[in-house]
């Protein structure tokens, strides 16, 4: 049985697998940069251990660096949270080769779905929809484009190794093809250390909807329904919802039980995220699995009633689910937004400072996990999301209500956020009906429309996140001594 995490990560995801463990009776172990000398998951965890400096590749991309703290600590599980090793093959293997426990799937399921091709080829034969499209990567730019032709115009050209937009190009005609194609190949080199492209059908305005799956070493898998996640900047999400507003019982019914065979056609274990591109007839077609927890994983928890983290490291622990799929049910609806360090009126940019107020809303059916607090600085080195603001209610209605109003009661100045253009979001007609998909910024939203906030509540606001400031500021110095005094931090960089 799991006895010490070490949490692979930073920020608010780390301060969640924390929090379960703490539930579940085991030790944690954080593991930090520089950067985050002073941050609140170093703070909360048992032991912390430097690692490097704030650069990611010298710190929380440092392999053999984290093995040797788990050695010296003892610890006998990984939880790699999202983004850094979380989908690194090499990792999860290296943890497994050390005899720790890697909270996570296996790093063979890991590499037929790190590859979008070799993700294609693995659920092909279980029927599971596909974008039509090259099956293998191009080889040859004047047969590609004979291919791209026979689909028809517009297509898609996207990095076999990608994610977040990188090495993508749509291609509206065929005089456009080969300096496309080049651009891409040029883009997923630089950015994925692997060049390969294929072609898939440009969906021109289509819904982002994944389906969150679990499965046991058992051979259990199953699905937790579905996530809305069409509101995206730069093929980002900002806003998702579960349960989505477009799918009907049958489509939904479908979806999940494609997601269910991309699962088996991988051996999966653990939690993950099969992702879909849905049409306006409600075609959906397979777009790629994540080998993760997901950012937005929260929303499936408020609607099914499961701790994804906790099922996470019972299946670690070769426990069964426990569950079939007849058990389980949705109930209420939950949105989330990720509220980031962005200018919306300029571009969604990052905006870097000091969060001079920060205070978070409060209530029946609001969420909110985080990593910060007032007085703290965003650092440039990272992903600028600082919070994620959730709100559940009975009905989608209510969830948005619930959201509006907690976005009026989340207080932060000293920098830009994503939070006034969630509550544009909150607000526009298209939204509220249900009727919209990932063009969803390019058609509707314009800076000049983000809600104003009034002066005198800017004011009030920071008034009284100063009288915030001051006495915690008061409380954190007798903490400190109270930490000078005890063991439980090891601010010790290893060498």
């Amino acid at each position: 049985m799991i006895q010490k995490i070490l949490v692979a990560n930073r920020g608010e995801i780390a301060l969640r697998v924390m929090r379960t463990a703490k539930e579940m009776g085991i030790k944690t172990v954080a593991v930090f940069s520089e950067a985050d000398r002073n941050a609140l998951h170093v703070r909360y965890a048992d032991e912390a251990v430097c690692i490097g400096p704030a650069p990611s590749n010298q710190s929380y991309l440092q392999m053999d660096t984290i093995l040797e703290v788990c050695r010296t600590l003892k610890v006998d599980a990984i939880h790699p949270g999202y983004g850094f090793l979380s989908e690194n093959a090499v990792f999860a293997r290296k943890v497994q080769e050390a005899g720790i426990t890697f909270i996570g799937p296996s790093a063979e399921a890991m590499e037929i779905m790190g590859s979008k091709l070799g993700a294609k080829a693995a659920v092909k034969a279980f029927g599971v929809p596909m974008v039509p499209g090259t099956d293998t990567a191009i080889q040859d730019v004047k047969a590609a484009k004979e291919i791209a032709t026979q689909i028809g115009y517009p297509v898609l050209i996207k990095a076999s190794a990608g994610g977040g937009g990188k090495g993508m190009r749509v291609v509206m005609e065929a005089a456009e093809f080969e300096q496309q194609v080049q651009l891409a190949m040029s883009e997923a080199q630089s950015a994925f250390g692997d060049g390969s492209v294929f072609i898939e059908k440009y969906v021109g305005s289509p819904r982002h909807i994944e389906f969150q799956i679990l499965g046991d070493s058992h051979g259990n898998i199953v699905h937790l329904f579905e996530r809305e996640c069409s509101i995206q900047r730069r093929h980002q999400k900002l806003v998702e919802e579960a349960p989505s507003s477009c799918l009907t019982p049958e489509v939904r019914k479908a979806m999940g039980e494609a997601a269910v065979n991309v699962a088996k056609a991988c051996n999966y274990t653990g939690a993950g995220t099969v992702e879909f591109l849905v049409d306006e007839k409600l075609n959906f077609y397979f777009l790629e699995m994540n080998t993760r927890l997901q950012v937005e994983h929260p929303v499936t928890e408020q609607i099914v009633g499961l701790d994804l983290v906790k099922e996470q490291i019972r299946v670690a622990n070769g426990e069964p689910l426990g569950y079939t799929q007849n058990d389980l049910e949705m109930r209420g609806h939950a949105i989330e937004l990720r509220v980031c360090a962005e200018d919306p009126a300029n571009q969604f940019l990052p905006d870097i400072g000091t969060l001079k107020t920060y205070t978070v809303p409060q209530g029946l059916g609001v969420r909110v996990d985080d990593s910060f607090e007032a007085g703290m600085a965003i650092p440039i080195h990272y992903d600028p999301m600082i919070a994620k603001l959730i709100t559940f209610g009975k009905t989608r209605d209510e969830a948005i209500q619930r959201m509006i109003r907690a976005i009026d009661d989340y207080h932060i100045s000293g920098i830009e956020t994503t939070l006034s253009f969630g509550k544009f979001a909150m607000q526009h007609p298209a939204f509220v009906s249900g009727n919209f998909d990932t063009k969803f910024i390019e058609r509707y939203f314009k800076p000049e429309l983000l809600p104003q906030t009034e002066v005198a509540d800017e004011i009030m606001a920071f008034a009284a996140g100063s009288l915030f400031t001051n006495s915690k500021q008061q409380a954190v110095t007798t903490a400190t001594e109270q930490t000078r005094k005890s063991d439980w931090l090891r601010n010790r960089k290893l060498t």
